[in-house]
């Protein structure tokens, strides 16, 4: 039973993260920028970020399950380490979209991405080395944020 309430609880914090971000709605602003032809239409953005937010959740959970134990061996991180950079990687997540389209600030959210992308690159490593499952599910969203970076940076070259 703690182990499924434990499932619950970072499924309720990363879907909160997503539900802070949430609150700075694409609005008129984003509907107005120039935008490059390669760029998502507008309904690809909410299943495929509903999925990585259910596998951010399922890795925490995993790492948190795994216990003092680690793949690693004695090099390995502790579980303590990983969840805290993954905590910080929730944070940024959160923060860019307030940062672009709270602030409409695309030069300041593109600096951001690329802290949320190496927090990100860093918890897949971390987890990877106390549950390799952990990690692997922070892949997809590695590449993603990864794509979302060189697409902010394109939206903020083309409307400077």
């Amino acid at each position: 039973m703690r182990s499924f309430l434990a499932l619950v609880l970072f499924l309720v914090i990363c879907f909160g993260t997503a539900a802070f971000g949430g609150q700075f709605a694409p609005g008129a602003w984003y509907a107005a920028l120039e935008k490059p032809a390669w760029n998502p239409p507008a309904w690809v953005f909410a299943p495929v970020w509903t999925l990585l937010y259910a596998m951010m959740a399922v890795a925490g959970w995993l790492v948190w399950r795994a216990g003092g134990s680690a793949v690693g061996g004695a090099g390995a991180p502790s579980r303590g380490i990983a969840l805290g950079v993954y905590a910080l990687q929730l944070v940024l997540n959160g923060a860019w979209s307030w940062l672009f389209f709270g602030l409409q600030r695309p030069g300041l959210a593109f600096a951001e991405i690329v802290a949320l992308w190496l927090a990100i690159l860093a918890t897949t490593v971390l987890f990877w080395r106390v549950k390799p499952l952990a990690g692997a599910l922070l892949v997809p969203y590695l590449a993603w944020v990864a794509f979302a970076a060189v697409l902010n940076l394109a939206l903020w070259r083309l409307n400077a």
